[in-house]
Parts: C-alpha cells; structure tokens; sequence
C-alpha cells in the first residue's frame, strides 16, 4: 500500500522557481570545470564560499571558509523566503621584494552563497561566530510534530 504526504512550504510560485534557480546556479559554479559558451575554462572557488553542512542534534550547523577576511566589516548574513544568503568581501595584499622587484599579489573580490534552511526555523535564533578563517552558523530546527501519513484510497479500473 502506498501512501502520499504533502508538503507545502508557503510562498508563490516565483519565489520557489527564484529558489531552484539560486540553487541551480550555486550548483553549475561548484564543479570543477566549467566552460560557459565558448569562453576559456573557469576554475572555482573564487566567487563561490564553500561550506560544510551537518547535524549537531537538533541544530543545523554550517561551516564556512572565509580565511583572511574581517567578519565585521566583510561579511554579511540574510535570511529571506526560508534561503541563508553570506556574502563576503575578500581583500587580501601579499607585498614581495627580492634583488630590486617588486611583487603584489592581490586577491580581492565578492563571494557568495545561498543555502535552503530548514522548515520552520526561527530567523531571530540563528547564531554566527568567526574563528581562525571559518564562519561557523548554528540554526536550531525545532521538532516537527508527528502526524500519521494520510493513506490514499487506490481504487481498481
């Protein structure tokens, strides 16, 4: 016998095709390689944050790598349509002088990622600290309640 739970997370239709979207697009810049149209391959990292996601209990924790970069004045963190959004600034100056030349090697530029949050999570209870390059958020996902799966009636023909 089967059995079918729905589902419904609120919202409009455009805000959750919005959503795929972001995610599809975080997605396409996370592999390894890509080749958009014809333009030189890509290498990423540079324009994606990447992050480590697991389960401490019953709080979500996701692990930033944010190395070099002032979380007070660099980094900002938004929740909006049930979406955690960090942004970054990075801005990093490495000088290098040998026998009269002189090098910079700048890394600069934004960074970005967009990640689902849980259903239900309370935006007002999520949690963010910065320690030695890593952007640690906790988000505690409170209990759903326990509902018997409705059984659907299959009928013969």
């Amino acid at each position: 016998m089967s059995s079918l739970i729905r589902r419904d997370r609120g919202g409009d239709v455009a805000g959750r095709f919005n959503r795929m979207d972001r995610i599809f697009d975080e997605w396409m810049r996370s592999l390894p390689m890509r080749r958009p149209f014809g333009l030189a391959w890509d290498w990423p990292g540079d324009d994606l944050i990447r992050v480590d996601e697991y389960r401490d209990g019953d709080t979500e924790v996701i692990r930033a790598e944010l190395p070099g970069i002032d979380p007070e004045k660099d980094v900002e963190l938004t929740v909006a349509d049930g979406m955690l959004r960090i942004n970054a600034e990075r801005r990093i100056e490495d000088r290098t002088e040998d026998k009269g030349y002189l090098r910079h090697e700048l890394r600069y530029g934004s960074m970005s990622r967009t990640l689902p949050l849980p259903d239900g999570v309370s935006e007002s209870d999520i949690s963010a600290t910065y320690q030695d390059g890593i952007l640690e958020i906790r988000v505690p996902v409170p209990e759903r309640p326990q509902t018997e799966p409705t059984k659907i009636a299959i009928k013969k023909r």
